[in-house]
Protein backbone atom coordinates (compact mmCIF):
# COMPACT_ATOMS: atom_id res chain seq x y z
CA UNK A 1 0.00 0.00 0.00
CA UNK A 2 1.25 3.17 -1.38
CA UNK A 3 2.08 6.09 1.12
CA UNK A 4 -0.84 8.61 1.57
CA UNK A 5 -2.16 9.65 5.04
CA UNK A 6 0.78 11.25 7.31
CA UNK A 7 3.35 12.44 4.34
CA UNK A 8 2.51 16.05 5.08
CA UNK A 9 3.93 15.42 8.88
CA UNK A 10 6.90 13.95 7.66
CA UNK A 11 7.68 16.35 4.83
CA UNK A 12 6.87 19.13 7.65
CA UNK A 13 10.23 17.28 9.91
CA UNK A 14 11.97 18.98 7.13
CA UNK A 15 12.08 22.18 8.87
CA UNK A 16 13.63 20.40 12.16
CA UNK A 17 17.29 21.65 13.22
CA UNK A 18 19.61 19.64 11.04
CA UNK A 19 22.81 19.91 12.55
CA UNK A 20 22.99 16.84 14.62
CA UNK A 21 22.76 14.77 11.23
CA UNK A 22 25.85 16.32 9.85
CA UNK A 23 28.17 15.25 12.75
CA UNK A 24 27.02 11.78 11.44
CA UNK A 25 28.23 12.52 7.79
CA UNK A 26 31.65 14.68 8.58
CA UNK A 27 33.48 16.02 5.99
CA UNK A 28 30.58 14.13 3.63
CA UNK A 29 30.21 15.66 0.30
CA UNK A 30 27.63 14.33 -2.10
CA UNK A 31 28.87 14.00 -5.95
CA UNK A 32 26.69 15.41 -8.57
CA UNK A 33 25.78 12.07 -10.25
CA UNK A 34 26.43 8.29 -9.13
CA UNK A 35 26.28 5.14 -11.28
CA UNK A 36 22.44 3.35 -11.10
CA UNK A 37 23.17 -0.04 -10.43
CA UNK A 38 21.02 -3.07 -11.25
CA UNK A 39 19.57 -5.00 -8.71
CA UNK A 40 18.34 -8.65 -8.66
CA UNK A 41 14.62 -8.91 -6.73
CA UNK A 42 16.08 -11.67 -3.65
CA UNK A 43 11.95 -12.46 -2.76
CA UNK A 44 8.28 -12.69 -3.69
CA UNK A 45 6.35 -9.27 -4.48
CA UNK A 46 4.04 -8.64 -1.00
CA UNK A 47 1.35 -6.69 -0.71
CA UNK A 48 -0.53 -5.49 2.31
CA UNK A 49 -1.75 -2.89 4.47
CA UNK A 50 0.79 -0.49 5.89
CA UNK A 51 0.49 -0.17 9.66
CA UNK A 52 3.54 1.63 10.42
CA UNK A 53 7.38 2.19 9.45
CA UNK A 54 10.99 0.94 10.69
CA UNK A 55 14.22 3.32 10.24
CA UNK A 56 16.83 1.07 10.59
CA UNK A 57 20.19 3.00 10.96
CA UNK A 58 23.54 0.94 10.22
CA UNK A 59 26.56 2.04 12.47
CA UNK A 60 29.18 2.69 10.04
CA UNK A 61 32.54 2.08 12.28
CA UNK A 62 31.15 -1.22 13.19
CA UNK A 63 29.97 -2.32 9.25
CA UNK A 64 33.22 -1.09 7.82
CA UNK A 65 35.77 -2.48 10.40
CA UNK A 66 36.93 -5.31 7.88
CA UNK A 67 35.72 -3.36 4.53
CA UNK A 68 38.37 -0.24 4.58
CA UNK A 69 40.27 -1.38 1.37
CA UNK A 70 37.08 -2.78 -0.63
CA UNK A 71 36.82 -0.95 -3.38
CA UNK A 72 33.12 -1.77 -3.52
CA UNK A 73 32.52 -0.18 0.00
CA UNK A 74 35.03 2.92 -0.82
CA UNK A 75 32.63 5.92 -0.72
CA UNK A 76 31.43 4.80 2.86
CA UNK A 77 34.81 3.05 4.44
CA UNK A 78 37.53 4.48 3.09
CA UNK A 79 37.30 7.63 4.22
CA UNK A 80 37.84 9.12 0.83
CA UNK A 81 34.05 10.11 1.02
CA UNK A 82 33.79 11.73 4.40
CA UNK A 83 33.27 9.90 8.34
CA UNK A 84 30.05 8.88 8.83
CA UNK A 85 28.31 7.52 11.75
CA UNK A 86 24.73 6.27 11.94
CA UNK A 87 23.81 6.05 8.26
CA UNK A 88 20.15 4.99 6.89
CA UNK A 89 20.15 1.45 6.03
CA UNK A 90 16.65 1.67 4.80
CA UNK A 91 13.14 2.56 5.72
CA UNK A 92 10.79 -0.23 5.85
CA UNK A 93 6.81 -0.11 5.55
CA UNK A 94 5.28 -3.10 8.14
CA UNK A 95 2.28 -5.00 7.54
CA UNK A 96 0.36 -6.53 10.73
CA UNK A 97 2.00 -10.00 10.78
CA UNK A 98 4.33 -9.28 8.21
CA UNK A 99 6.06 -6.72 5.57
CA UNK A 100 5.65 -5.43 1.99
CA UNK A 101 7.85 -5.76 -0.41
CA UNK A 102 9.26 -6.14 -4.20
CA UNK A 103 5.97 -3.45 -4.62
CA UNK A 104 5.14 -2.75 -8.35
CA UNK A 105 5.77 -0.14 -9.65
CA UNK A 106 5.63 2.26 -13.34
CA UNK A 107 8.46 4.60 -12.29
CA UNK A 108 10.98 1.61 -9.83
CA UNK A 109 14.51 3.19 -11.84
CA UNK A 110 16.02 6.76 -10.04
CA UNK A 111 18.72 8.32 -11.92
CA UNK A 112 21.81 9.01 -10.96
CA UNK A 113 21.29 12.50 -9.57
CA UNK A 114 18.43 10.98 -7.50
CA UNK A 115 20.56 8.32 -5.95
CA UNK A 116 23.76 11.26 -5.31
CA UNK A 117 21.49 12.82 -3.42
CA UNK A 118 21.58 10.06 -1.16
CA UNK A 119 25.22 9.29 -0.39
CA UNK A 120 25.60 11.39 2.93
CA UNK A 121 23.13 9.77 4.78
CA UNK A 122 23.52 6.38 2.32
CA UNK A 123 26.66 6.45 0.96
CA UNK A 124 26.07 3.23 -1.08
CA UNK A 125 24.29 3.59 -4.31
CA UNK A 126 23.90 -0.21 -4.40
CA UNK A 127 22.17 -0.01 -0.77
CA UNK A 128 19.79 3.12 -1.81
CA UNK A 129 18.85 0.71 -5.16
CA UNK A 130 18.33 -2.03 -3.07
CA UNK A 131 16.25 0.02 -0.23
CA UNK A 132 13.95 1.96 -3.04
CA UNK A 133 13.21 -1.26 -4.94
CA UNK A 134 12.36 -3.83 -1.91
CA UNK A 135 10.67 -1.57 0.36
CA UNK A 136 10.37 2.30 -0.70
CA UNK A 137 8.24 0.84 -3.70
CA UNK A 138 5.58 -0.24 -1.64
CA UNK A 139 5.81 3.26 0.48
CA UNK A 140 5.43 5.37 -2.59
CA UNK A 141 5.35 6.12 -6.12
CA UNK A 142 8.56 7.56 -7.02
CA UNK A 143 12.35 6.60 -5.70
CA UNK A 144 12.67 10.53 -5.99
CA UNK A 145 10.12 10.92 -2.87
CA UNK A 146 11.27 7.76 -1.15
CA UNK A 147 15.06 8.99 -0.78
CA UNK A 148 13.64 12.51 0.57
CA UNK A 149 11.59 10.79 3.29
CA UNK A 150 14.47 8.98 4.28
CA UNK A 151 16.92 12.17 4.24
CA UNK A 152 13.88 14.23 6.10
CA UNK A 153 13.57 11.32 8.83
CA UNK A 154 17.81 11.20 9.23
CA UNK A 155 17.69 15.10 9.38
CA UNK A 156 14.97 15.38 12.11
CA UNK A 157 17.03 13.19 14.77
CA UNK A 158 19.51 14.32 17.43
CA UNK A 159 22.44 12.33 17.39
CA UNK A 160 24.04 10.52 21.11
CA UNK A 161 27.44 11.15 21.33
CA UNK A 162 28.44 6.89 20.05
CA UNK A 163 32.29 7.07 20.59
CA UNK A 164 32.13 8.72 24.17
CA UNK A 165 29.31 6.13 25.39
CA UNK A 166 31.51 3.56 23.88
CA UNK A 167 33.67 4.06 26.79
CA UNK A 168 31.43 3.32 29.36
CA UNK A 169 32.25 0.12 31.99
CA UNK A 170 29.67 -2.26 31.68
CA UNK A 171 27.92 -0.88 28.72
CA UNK A 172 24.79 -2.82 28.12
CA UNK A 173 21.17 -2.85 25.26
CA UNK A 174 19.80 -0.54 27.54
CA UNK A 175 22.51 2.68 27.56
CA UNK A 176 21.96 2.80 24.36
CA UNK A 177 18.66 3.02 24.43
CA UNK A 178 19.06 5.75 27.70
CA UNK A 179 21.64 7.71 25.08
CA UNK A 180 18.71 7.70 22.38
CA UNK A 181 16.30 9.02 24.67
CA UNK A 182 18.25 11.84 26.24
CA UNK A 183 19.40 12.96 22.96
CA UNK A 184 15.54 12.84 21.52
CA UNK A 185 13.24 13.13 24.36
CA UNK A 186 10.00 12.23 22.69
CA UNK A 187 11.52 8.61 22.05
CA UNK A 188 10.98 5.47 25.01
CA UNK A 189 12.61 2.29 25.11
CA UNK A 190 10.30 0.32 23.61
CA UNK A 191 10.38 2.43 20.55
CA UNK A 192 14.04 1.65 20.20
CA UNK A 193 15.46 -1.55 18.99
CA UNK A 194 19.48 -2.27 19.45
CA UNK A 195 20.86 -4.55 17.14
CA UNK A 196 23.99 -6.85 18.53
CA UNK A 197 26.16 -8.70 16.35
CA UNK A 198 26.90 -12.24 17.52
CA UNK A 199 30.11 -10.73 18.94
CA UNK A 200 28.04 -8.17 21.02
CA UNK A 201 29.15 -5.00 18.94
CA UNK A 202 26.40 -2.04 18.12
CA UNK A 203 25.17 -3.45 14.42
CA UNK A 204 22.04 -1.09 14.01
CA UNK A 205 19.62 1.07 15.70
CA UNK A 206 15.74 0.74 14.35
CA UNK A 207 13.28 3.32 15.23
CA UNK A 208 9.95 2.61 15.11
CA UNK A 209 7.50 4.61 13.72
CA UNK A 210 3.05 4.53 13.25
CA UNK A 211 1.66 5.03 10.66
CA UNK A 212 1.43 9.17 11.78
CA UNK A 213 5.27 9.10 11.72
CA UNK A 214 4.87 9.55 15.26
CA UNK A 215 7.63 7.52 17.28
CA UNK A 216 5.87 4.05 17.96
CA UNK A 217 6.25 0.65 19.92
CA UNK A 218 7.74 -1.66 18.17
CA UNK A 219 7.29 -5.16 17.41
CA UNK A 220 9.06 -8.06 19.44
CA UNK A 221 11.08 -8.88 16.15
CA UNK A 222 12.03 -5.52 15.51
CA UNK A 223 13.67 -4.62 19.58
CA UNK A 224 16.78 -6.47 18.82
CA UNK A 225 18.84 -6.68 22.22
CA UNK A 226 17.45 -7.17 25.67
CA UNK A 227 18.04 -4.03 27.70
CA UNK A 228 20.72 -5.97 30.39
CA UNK A 229 22.16 -7.27 27.06
CA UNK A 230 25.87 -6.37 27.37
CA UNK A 231 27.33 -4.55 24.37
CA UNK A 232 29.79 -3.19 22.69
CA UNK A 233 30.92 -0.08 20.20
CA UNK A 234 33.46 0.05 17.94
CA UNK A 235 34.79 3.36 17.40
CA UNK A 236 36.84 2.73 14.22
CA UNK A 237 40.16 3.15 15.81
Amino acid sequence: MRLRAGLGLAFAMAALVPSGAMAQSYQCSAPGSVSVPSIARDGPSRTMPTTGYVLALSWSPEFCRTRTDSPRHARQCSGLGGSFGLIVHGLWPQGARSWPQWCATRRARPTGAQLARQMCVQPSASLAMRQWAKHGSCLTDTPDRYFRITRILHRSLDWPDLDRLSRKEGLTAGDIREAWMQANTNWRPEMIGVVLNERGWLEELRLCYGRDWMPAACKPSARGAADDAPAKIWRGL
